[in-house]
């Protein structure tokens, strides 16, 4: 009798973690999951160190193997800060800002970046060499006019002279985008070996 009710209680606890195990697979599938900042390219909207949830819900429900849209609920906006798979890289996720959607013409000028001819002003961005990199090669100062092609992204970093981003390697494809970035839930200054309070709980915009 005792060890039947052990062999009860052993398989309660063994259903219980599948349970959990499965809807965890399925959020972190389906709805957000957790990424963390590694580089400079968003400063000063992420830091390095930051630990950000991503919401893979909000443009639809994807096929986790393929990137075809099961359910659409929409897709990616002007300024969204998105996740993707790197197109050089699929293996490997980047987060940078939408700067343009399919049709917009995207050129930048002497640093400022001018979408369908109207000066795009993002406040968070910025620009920490002073030297303006004449010509088109490389691209980082003066770029384009491109129109960016249907199902495609156009994607800029904020940190504007040190991000590796569509201006070097191209757009972003609609079926690669993760999700959309929406909050900072941790924050690890590693040069100073500290948490960066005032960071946790900000959302990302």
């Amino acid at each position: 009798m005792a060890e039947e009710k052990k062999k009860s209680v052993v398989r309660e606890y063994a259903e219980a973690i599948v349970i959990a195990l499965i809807l965890a697979l399925f959020i972190r599938t389906f709805v957000v999951q957790a990424f963390k900042i590694p580089s400079g390219s968003m400063i000063p909207t992420l830091l390095i160190g930051d630990h950000l949830l991503v919401n893979k819900f909000v443009y639809g429900i994807k096929n986790p193997f393929t990137g075809l849209d099961l359910v659409s609920l929409g897709s990616p906006e002007q300024k969204d800060i998105i996740v993707f798979k790197y197109p050089e890289n699929p293996d490997q996720d980047f987060i940078k800002r939408v700067i343009g959607v399919s049709g917009d013409r995207v050129e930048i000028k002497n640093k400022k970046v001018y979408v369908n001819g109207k000066l795009l002003a993002v406040e968070a961005a910025i620009n920490l060499d002073p030297r303006i990199i004449q010509g088109r090669n490389p691209p980082r100062d003066n770029y384009g006019p491109v129109t960016v092609p249907e199902n495609q992204l156009f994607v800029m970093g904020d940190n504007r002279d040190n991000s590796h981003d569509s201006r070097f390697w191209g757009f972003v494809d609609l079926q690669a985008v993760k999700g959309k970035a929406f909050i900072i839930y941790w924050s690890w200054n590693k040069e100073k070996f500290a948490v960066r309070w005032r960071r946790l709980g900000d959302l990302i915009h």
